[in-house]
């Protein structure tokens, strides 16, 4: 139908961005699902009658291909969410270089492309929702975790700045700090070692990206902190 919304979801796994391509298709919006590794998609696409779409988001080439690809299939995005991420754990003086290069080059520079691709769309049409998800990384860094945190700490810098630079223009980019660990699902052993209240339920994370996208223009949000009661902040 002409009036439906529809939803990018880049960097798409089992957690969070299922739960959120769930949610979306609920709300009666299209949904677009983009990942490396597309063919593990099928299910998940199946139960949301979404497109499933290859993207590498290091490579602006792909990122263009993604968004022409949903652009020409569904429409222009009116909801895009950066999900992807990457990690190298380990001491400073053992980190692999190339190994934080690709950290980078996913959260930052990757981040860069798919909003900078979603912001050329959204612009001429005078509105669109832009959501990236964050960590406890994006505002503290936590020892033997380099890496995640220039990732993190340069998203959430990258989502200020179109915040201030977009919201002007209609655009509405917001940032969401997940602070602690995702629940993979409630029979999952060590989410039920871990306790009900230990970790965040995914599909109670989808439902805040899905306030923020809702909200007045008159009260946006361009970040918000999400953590179970027990996490120390």
């Amino acid at each position: 139908m002409a009036d439906q919304e529809t939803a990018l979801i880049v960097g798409v796994g089992g957690g969070l961005s299922a739960s959120l391509a769930r949610l979306f298709h609920k709300e009666g919006m299209a949904v677009a699902l983009a990942s490396r590794n597309p063919e593990g998609l099928g299910d998940l696409a199946a139960e949301t009658d979404a497109k499933a779409y290859k993207c590498d988001v290091q490579d602006p080439a792909s990122v263009d291909a993604l968004f022409n690809a949903v652009d020409a299939d569904l429409g222009v995005p009116d909801l895009v969410v950066f999900n992807a991420s990457n990690r190298a754990r380990g001491p400073i003086e053992d980190l692999d270089p190339e190994a934080v290069r690709t950290v980078l080059m996913i959260a930052c520079f990757g981040g860069f492309l798919v909003t900078q691709a979603a912001a050329k769309r959204m612009i001429p049409q005078g509105h669109g929702t832009i959501l990236l998800t964050g960590a406890s990384a994006s505002v503290k860094g936590y020892p033997n975790s380099s890496s995640f945190a220039m990732g993190k700490f340069g998203l959430r810098g990258l989502a200020q700045s179109m915040a201030r630079e977009l919201q002007p223009k209609n655009i509405h980019v917001g940032q969401f700090v997940i602070d602690g660990g995702i629940m993979v699902s409630p029979d999952d052993e060590r989410s039920r070692a871990r306790g009900a209240d230990e970790t965040l339920d995914p599909d109670a994370i989808a439902e805040s990206y899905l306030h923020m996208h809702r909200q007045h223009r008159s009260a946006w949000t361009w970040e918000m902190e999400l953590r179970p009661w027990v996490e120390n902040f």
